[in-house]
């Protein structure tokens, strides 16, 4: 089931923006010392002695405006990728993009040594970005001041050149472009693995799927109710077959990018009994 809605948010995306909200509210009236930024920002060189930095960086932030645009960015993408992917998936697709910025810069940082700290969501909002225009590549988003709408595919490409180009140049100015890079980049092969994985299984499903394999998901695309425990083999056979010709249907009609979290689900633990797989 699709997460739930509350003020047009989902779950993990209200969890995220709270924690974020909480976290800033602490920094500016009862964390105020600088060595608060120090002993859980994001520093490259020192980074080592401080690993829980790699996660902490994630939920503190510069300012009031740069706080703002990452809410706000994460408020409007965040929903429906989140709705796309299903709740812990997209969690864990944030933390690691998050993780992904702070490794990037990590490295980078090595072979250049200047140690900026780095704090803020961006590396993360920059995963969920690109997650929202690979699914809704013309998606038109408005963009002030530009009067007209800007299809998600070239926003996401247009910001990801500004931060390649800011990062080349070394222009720093208080912001962590190669967190940014790092973010896109790690969100790039997750999504690209993720596809590549849906692909593998729906291959899979077509090679050997007939009418009389017998194929038991835990849970189909409509869930698993205790009625469907009590019906028949033969009929619950019936119905497997019948929910993967509905899933190899739509595949071909909308292509696989148009599955559900729970058609994903299905398509790749039916693939996974067919190899013979526990």
């Amino acid at each position: 089931m699709d997460p739930q809605r509350m003020f047009g948010m989902t779950p993990w995306v209200r969890r995220l923006l709270v924690a974020n909200l909480l976290v800033f509210l602490c920094q500016k009236t009862v964390l105020v010392d600088p060595r608060f930024q120090v002993i859980f920002g994001f520093q490259p060189l020192s980074a080592v002695e401080r690993p829980w930095t790699f996660v902490t960086y994630m939920f503190l932030h510069g300012g009031l405006l740069h706080l703002a645009f990452n809410m706000l960015a994460l408020f409007m993408f965040g929903p429906p990728v989140e709705e796309r992917m299903g709740g812990r998936p997209f969690l864990t697709f944030y933390g690691l993009c998050g993780l992904g910025g702070a490794a990037f810069s990590f490295l980078l940082v090595q072979l250049r040594p200047v140690d900026h700290p780095i704090v803020g969501a961006s590396a993360a909002i920059y995963g969920v970005l690109l997650a929202f225009a690979w699914a809704w590549p013309d998606q038109p988003i408005y963009v002030f001041p530009f009067p007209a709408p800007i299809p998600a595919k070239w926003l996401v490409t247009f910001a990801v050149a500004i931060s390649l180009m800011l990062a080349l140049l070394d222009v720093s100015s208080g912001v962590a472009h190669l967190a940014h890079l790092g973010g896109f980049a790690t969100a790039f092969l997750y999504l690209k693995a993720a596809d590549w994985r849906l692909a593998q299984a729906e291959r899979q499903v077509r090679r050997t799927a007939q009418p009389s394999v017998v194929v038991q998901s835990a849970r189909t695309a409509g869930g698993g109710d205790a009625s469907r425990k009590r019906r028949p083999p033969a009929e619950r056979e019936n119905a497997a077959a019948a929910e993967i010709d509905r899933v190899l249907d739509k595949i071909s009609a909308r292509g696989i990018e148009s599955l559900t979290p729970a058609e994903r689900k299905f398509l790749s633990e039916t693939s996974r009994k067919m190899r013979g797989n526990p």
